[in-house]
Order: C-alpha cells, then structure tokens, then sequence
C-alpha cells in the first residue's frame, strides 16, 4: 500500500515483505513516513547482529557472592564452614575466570585434600558444588566443573556417643558459666546454634518450657519449636535470670573483639568448639563435641521406649529418617532377634553334634 495519510491522524507507511505485514504509525508528514518506512526495509535487507553477553565472572567475586548469601539466609555454623573453605579456595583459584576451572582442575584439589581425610575433601566438594549452582542459577556463570566430580569413598562407621558419666565429667571440669551453659545443651537436646541465639523472651517459667529457633532450609526461616523444662534445667535458667544482667536480652551472651569493626562488640555466643577439646582432656575422657549431647539424649530416650514421633520433635527434625541416625541403643527387638539366632544355633549344632560327635561350636 506504501505510503499513505488518514484524515485527523497522519501518515502512515504499509507494506507486505515475505507475507509478512509491515506498518508504522502516525506521522505528521510523508516525508517522515518515507524515511521510517526506509528504515524499517533496511532493518529487515540488514537484520542487526546480536551480541551475546559474556557470561563469566571470577571465581573470587563468585566466592564472595555467596558469602553473603550464606550470611544473611543459612546458619552461622555453615557460614562459619564456609568461610573457612573460601580462604582455601581463594589461594587456589582466587582472580581465575569460573569458565576457566576444569573438572581435572577440581578432581586434583579434591585428591590433595583427601590427603587429610576423604571426609574433608568431600565436604570441600559439597561446599563448592552450592558455590558454582549458586552463579548457575543467576545466569552469571554457564558451567559447573564439580558436576562430574565423584565425592570419594568413605568408611561409614558408627559415631561415638560418650556415656552419660563422660558427660557429667566433662560439665563438672567447666567453669560455672560454661557449666550452665553444657547443662542447657543437654537438657534441651538443642543444637549449638539454637543455644546461642536463646533470649529471655524465648523462656516461660509458668510454662516451664523453652522456646527453641533453627535455620535449616533454604530461605532462611526460622523455625520454633517448645521443649518442655526438666527440673536442672528450670533451676539453672532460673537462677540466671534471677542474676542476669537486665540490658542484654541473651541468656548467654560475651564480649569479644570485633576485628572489622576494631572494637569490644557484646553478643550472643559464637563458636565455642575450642572449649570441648580442653574439658574433655581436663576430665580425662575421650573427646567429643557438642553435638554428642543430641545423640546421647535421643539415645537415652530411645531406650526408655519414647516413640520415635516426640523423638523427632524434640530434635526439631523434618524427615524421621534423620532422627533414626540419633538412636545408637539397641533396641529390645534386635535383642530379641539376636536371642533367637542363637538359641536356633545351639539347638542345630547340638543335633549335628549327637549325630556325629565331631565337631562342636561350643568346644
């Protein structure tokens, strides 16, 4: 149709390319009709070019990307894990593009770091392999190089639990203040994160019950659960409210020195795992961390037969299957079973032994 004008509106351009309608609208003169309707024949004889983006950054800007995320939505236990592994990855590969780490690159880390232990460098792994999903899933990297990266072989075995007087050992060697700290892990079965981040607002003496928070899911949300007091628990929580100081909301808190800050920064507690290592050599007992709490309780209430339901809750678990990890006592039907075992055995290899006089397993 070319170019053409309609009365109260302007001129327009209208032509057919390929089966393909092509129009433009409302100017005020032919002229500018003409010069638009030239552009858009040339735009299609000449197509512009796209440019794709390079997608790539450095491994060092990827690393601290993540930092900060694992900072504002994770526990600071894993924040704590992967910082520690980012200062290691950082002198490997620190200004080196993401596109140009390898497979071969990764998989050579991963076997020096096995030389400490095959633990050790399949956590560096699962840590990394979050890192690269993490720039994947922004589009701000195109490949994962952990992706045919196979975790090593390890030897599964059962965790040591301490006994319970291990336990009071230890507790008794602290000093008052860790001491009624050890005293709350336990009685709550709460997991070290859980105890730190404890305030007053979270205790309800009428109650007589505590209020514990966890972060376990992406996302970051914290989630509540009530645990009711035991009587040390009650005294203990009692009577440090009795002495607390009124302007700090926490009912463990510390002063420490702030090395970004430069400066006495007071707060809730952070890592306390050196503490262990020293109370336990203190008491004479083989080491175990806190975490040894959550198994020993879970245990000890296993073998008074709670059902594995409030079991779970009182943990704070999702799935039951990570619950069944903490019951290290044998129940009574495996007993039971074992009974059985063995009772069949002695009557088969009795019958045996009538027959032939020969060979006898209880010889």
């Amino acid at each position: 149709m070319g170019v053409y004008s309609v009365k109260g509106k302007g001129w327009r351009f209208d032509f057919t390319n390929k089966g393909t309608r092509q129009t433009g609208a409302w100017f005020k003169t032919k002229k500018e009709a003409l010069q638009a309707e030239a552009r858009r024949k040339e735009e299609i004889l000449n197509p512009p070019q796209k440019v794709e983006k390079p997608t790539d950054m450095a491994f060092l800007e990827l690393v601290e990307k993540r930092l900060d995320y694992v900072k504002a939505y994770l526990t600071e236990h894993h924040y704590e894990d992967y910082i520690s592994l980012a200062r290691r990855w950082v002198k490997e590969w620190g200004n080196t593009m993401c596109a140009d780490i390898t497979s071969d690159t990764i998989q050579s880390y991963m076997i020096r770091r096995s030389n400490v232990s095959q633990y050790t460098a399949n956590k560096d792994l699962r840590y990394l392999r979050a890192a690269f999903n993490y720039g994947l899933k922004r589009g701000w990297i195109h490949k994962d190089p952990t992706k045919d990266v196979s975790f090593m072989p390890v030897e599964k075995r059962m965790r040591y639990v301490p006994s319970a007087e291990d336990v009071c050992r230890v507790i008794t060697a602290a000093e008052p203040e860790i001491r009624d700290y050890l005293w709350v892990l336990k009685e709550t079965l709460g997991r070290m994160s859980e105890i730190n981040r404890l305030t007053w607002t979270d205790i309800d003496f009428s109650d007589r019950s505590v209020i514990l928070y966890t972060r376990k899911k992406l996302g970051g949300h914290l989630t509540p659960r009530k645990i009711p007091m035991t009587k040390r628990l009650y005294d203990i929580l009692e009577n440090r409210y009795k002495n607390r100081d009124k302007e700090k909301p926490w009912v463990f808190w510390q002063r420490y020195w702030d090395r970004t800050k430069e400066e006495w920064v007071e707060g809730p507690y952070k890592s306390r795992s050196k503490i262990m290592k020293t109370l336990c050599k203190r008491a004479g007992v083989r080491y175990f961390r806190y975490h040894a709490f959550r198994h020993l309780g879970a245990s000890t209430l296993d073998r008074a037969n709670v059902n594995i339901g409030s079991i779970q809750r009182i943990l704070g678990h999702e799935n039951r299957t990570t619950t069944e990890i903490y019951l290290h006592s044998i129940g009574e039907a495996e007993r039971e079973a074992m009974q059985i075992f063995e009772d069949f055995e002695k009557s088969h290899t009795k019958s045996h032994t009538d027959e032939k006089r020969g060979y006898d397993c209880d010889s």
